[in-house]
């Protein structure tokens, strides 16, 4: 027989301003600890090296991170020109050097290929999987591995300073599987000049903003208090990119047996995902069919 999980049935996001150092599974499990929650998960990795919001799901809330994984996301970065990384950021090894250094002009008309609909190889130490191994294993083990090249929407690119000759800051939105370190190396690579990520901050990402996150040093001050609590946000938060359709009592009751159930007219499209509700609160998500949602996942609120 398995162990039950120990913790407190909480749900909902708490956003974070993550520090360079931790990795992300580091932060998550310190949050999980810092609320006592009994379930815990992110929208989408950061370096250990970068910076800036993690939105850290609990509970229910965990069952809407695919819909922030796929939302739009924004960061500035700094690339360093004249150097490429094996790594493709600062903390690698320098493969290749360069003494030419690009324009302001040349950098601003190289970033219009980066952006739209591009094709993009991860980094090889990345955690991409290869026949089953993660990249970054395979690179550290001194294996030549080929990443294939692939699909990203880029909504913007555009340079916001340049400090020097030898950086350039930029800041990008992009959709889902975005690599920063790609578009540095990229970048340097377009220019004939080399380039590698210096630093990295996640400035939003959907709904959730770093401005609005709680450094690791207020959750551990606040760590398995009622003050921690009051920062949770709620379930819903996650789903801010779907259509929300009130439910009635009778069809809720039925989406919580994971039925369809009936909602109120909506300007929803026949097939269209969307989410329930039932007094604000979500009750599931599904695709909308003819007056009812066809449920995919039942929340327990």
């Amino acid at each position: 027989m398995g162990r039950t999980r120990k913790g407190r049935d909480i749900s909902g996001w708490l956003v974070i301003d993550k520090p360079a150092g931790p990795t992300s599974t580091a932060v998550v499990n310190k949050v999980r600890w810092a609320m006592g929650a009994k379930k815990a998960g992110h929208a989408g990795t950061l370096d250990p090296d970068a910076t800036g919001v993690l939105a850290v799901a609990l509970g229910e809330a965990t069952k809407t991170v695919p819909y922030i994984t796929e939302a739009l996301k924004a960061y500035r970065f700094t690339v360093r020109l004249g150097q490429s990384t094996n790594t493709d950021d600062a903390e690698g090894e320098v493969i290749n050097t360069s003494d030419a250094r690009p324009s302001d002009d040349d950098i601003k008309a190289a970033l219009g290929a980066f952006v739209g609909d591009i094709m993009q190889v991860p980094p090889k130490f990345s955690a991409v999987k290869i026949d089953g191994e993660r990249a970054y294993k395979l690179a550290r083990s001194g294996e030549d591995v080929e990443i294939a090249a692939r699909p990203l929407w880029v909504d913007e690119l555009i340079m916001t300073d340049r400090p020097d000759a030898d950086h350039v800051t930029l800041e990008m939105v992009c959709g889902k599987g975005g690599y920063v370190r790609s578009i540095a190396r990229d970048l340097g690579a377009a220019l004939e000049c080399f380039g590698h990520v210096r630093d990295l901050r996640r400035i939003w990402s959907g709904p959730f903003e770093a401005e609005d996150g709680l450094t690791m040093e207020q959750v551990e001050a606040m760590a398995q208090t009622p003050e921690l609590d009051t920062y949770l946000r709620p379930v819903a938060d996650g789903l801010a990119d779907l259509p929300e359709l009130r439910a009635t009592p009778e069809g809720a009751a039925r989406l919580r047996n994971g039925n369809p159930g009936m909602v109120l007219a909506s300007d929803v499209e026949y097939g269209d995902e969307a989410w329930a509700s039932l007094d604000g609160v979500p009750v599931a998500v599904g695709r909308y069919k003819a007056g009812e949602l066809h449920p995919a996942r039942v929340f327990n609120l």
